[in-house]
């Protein structure tokens, strides 16, 4: 089978990139309603080289690739626990302004934040979402919190 493209119609006056209507969510395909990238917030925070705490970031939608890739990698051959920490530095976008994520900066988090990074790849991958439900300690109350944050603790 053979694939083609068709070309895109000329822009019109009411559709040139200074009248067009704003883009969608970054992540999100507007014709599918596809998010593929999701924020989040360390509960930590990467420290870079400088000393410099890092902590909001984003993660993307894994692909097939990102899965079967590290499985060839010799050190998950050796140690099949460091396939967490191939998976994720292929799916983190961004860290505060590190936007450069490979293996050694996985290695660098703290033992909470690369927990962390580890349930919300499975609820962004597995589940399709970011929400955990979690009982208030105090009055016994059962809700839905988001993970990829939105807001600040205890709102």
């Amino acid at each position: 089978m053979r694939r083609t493209t068709a070309a895109a119609p000329a822009a019109s006056p009411a559709t040139s990139p200074s009248t067009s209507p704003s883009p969608s969510p970054a992540g999100q395909d507007s014709g599918t309603g596809l998010r593929t990238e999701f924020p989040f917030r360390l509960p930590r925070g990467y420290v870079d080289e400088h000393g410099t705490v890092h902590r909001d970031g984003v993660m993307r939608l894994a692909t097939a690739r990102d899965e079967l890739v590290p499985l060839r990698d010799d050190r998950v051959r050796e140690n099949s626990a460091y396939l967490s920490v191939v998976l994720i530095s292929r799916v983190v976008t961004r860290i505060g302004t590190v936007d450069d994520i490979h293996p050694g900066v996985v290695e660098d988090l703290f033992a909470s934040d690369l927990a962390f990074l580890q349930d919300f790849y499975r609820r962004v991958n597995a589940e399709g979402h970011t929400r955990a439900a979690v009982t208030c300690p105090s009055c016994r109350e059962e809700f839905a919190v988001d993970l990829a944050g939105g807001g600040r603790l205890g709102e």
